[in-house]
């Protein structure tokens, strides 16, 4: 029987990302149940104790013998997870983290996320500058890893687009001030913000500077309703990003047949392509073993170890489709709710996908397209 995990380890103010996770593999176990499940054996989806730290959970899901665990959310409780369950052979598929470290975490292979890394942004953050037709951009980004690597990647996209980098300018949460007026006063066609906690603060003094919001485009860290937070219009036109795509409205009804009360989907497509996956992982294997799901899931999901595209067949959309090569052992490529997968030899996606959010007058954002970057990092 192959015995499902979940680490919940949102909390506080995001602990609701914890409801469309639990949702989201809920349903995945529903479905692959109704079409049979493996080998005529039903799918079991372990009770989760959100609220616990992300190793306790791990222990306990090593002790309730999880043949597979997704999860965690946060990137940086990933490391906790991955000691406990590589020691146990136990794979771990993130639908959340996006570090860029973790592409070389040492898992011996039994990490995975269906996520893209934070770096993958960066093209399509230049992009965007691009398509609104700037011919010179700036950057300003808060210190730290995150910042700093997907500001280095969206400049160098930026260069290879044509555009003209102006300057790249690091700033400390809470005092933005001084490189807003800097940038301000080199007047760029764009602004590419890259931030997380600090990011309202940045945005304050960067309309304060006199950055019209036509000007900005936001990373996904940088991302917020900031509504009355900041002054009247001080985002109107600007444009952010934000990982993956729009779940599609019938997938949404059949999450909300799960749980009626879900009031947000963040990682729900995620989730259910990683218990999916995990699935068609087992089937291909004949066996549901952990080391015996961790060494299919790069071959389910149609992407390659060595980086040397496979031969190319017609991506498969669910469980029951893909199920007839995954059991003839086949060459197979499932593109799931959240879209194309391919993992590499990292555990890696290779193919991300970015919703565009626009804001209004009002600072709130409105979803008004996608993009797609080529791989999850460079």
């Amino acid at each position: 029987m192959l015995r499902v995990g979940l680490i919940l380890d949102s909390t506080g103010d995001g602990a609701f990302l914890n409801d469309s996770q639990q949702a989201a593999a809920t349903l995945a176990v529903r479905e692959i149940n109704a079409a049979g499940g493996l080998k005529g054996r039903q799918v079991e989806l372990l009770p989760a104790k959100p609220g616990e730290d992300t190793a306790a959970q791990a222990h306990a899901l090593v002790e309730s013998e999880a043949d597979v665990v997704i999860g965690p959310t946060d990137s940086s409780h990933a490391s906790a997870a991955i000691d406990v369950l590589s020691r146990a052979r136990t794979p771990l598929i993130s639908p959340a983290n996006t570090a860029a470290a973790l592409s070389t975490v040492n898992s011996g292979g039994y990490y995975f996320r269906t996520a893209a890394a934070d770096v993958a942004q960066g093209p399509l953050l230049a992009k965007l500058a691009k398509d609104s037709g700037a011919a010179t951009v700036s950057l300003l980004y808060q210190d730290g890893a995150y910042g700093k690597g997907v500001a280095t990647a969206a400049a160098e996209s930026a260069r290879e687009l044509g555009l003209e980098v102006l300057g790249s300018t690091q700033f400390t949460s809470g005092a933005a001030g001084p490189a807003a007026q800097a940038i301000a006063a080199s007047a760029p066609d764009a602004v590419i913000i890259v931030a997380r906690e600090g990011a309202q603060g940045a945005l304050a003094d960067v309309a304060k500077a006199g950055v019209q919001g036509t000007r900005l485009v936001l990373s996904d860290g940088a991302f917020a309703r900031y509504g009355t937070a900041l002054p009247a219009k001080s985002l109107a036109g600007a444009r952010a990003l934000v990982p993956g795509g729009l779940p599609s409205a019938g997938f949404q009804a059949r999450l909300l047949s799960v749980n009626a009360k879900l009031k947000d989907v963040s990682f729900a497509a995620e989730t259910f392509d990683a218990v999916t996956l995990a699935a068609l992982a087992a089937a291909k294997a004949g066996d549901d073993a952990g080391r015996s799901i961790a060494a299919n899931l790069i071959a389910v999901s149609g992407g390659s170890a060595s980086g040397t595209p496979g031969p190319v067949v017609a991506p498969c959309k669910s469980f029951t489709s893909c199920l007839p090569a995954a059991t003839a052992g086949a060459a197979m490529s499932y593109d799931g709710e959240s879209g194309p997968i391919d993992f590499d030899g990292n555990g890696d996606i290779t193919t991300a996908g970015y919703t565009v959010f626009t804001y209004g007058d009002d600072n709130e954002p409105q979803a008004t397209g996608t993009e797609k970057a080529g791989r999850s990092a460079p």
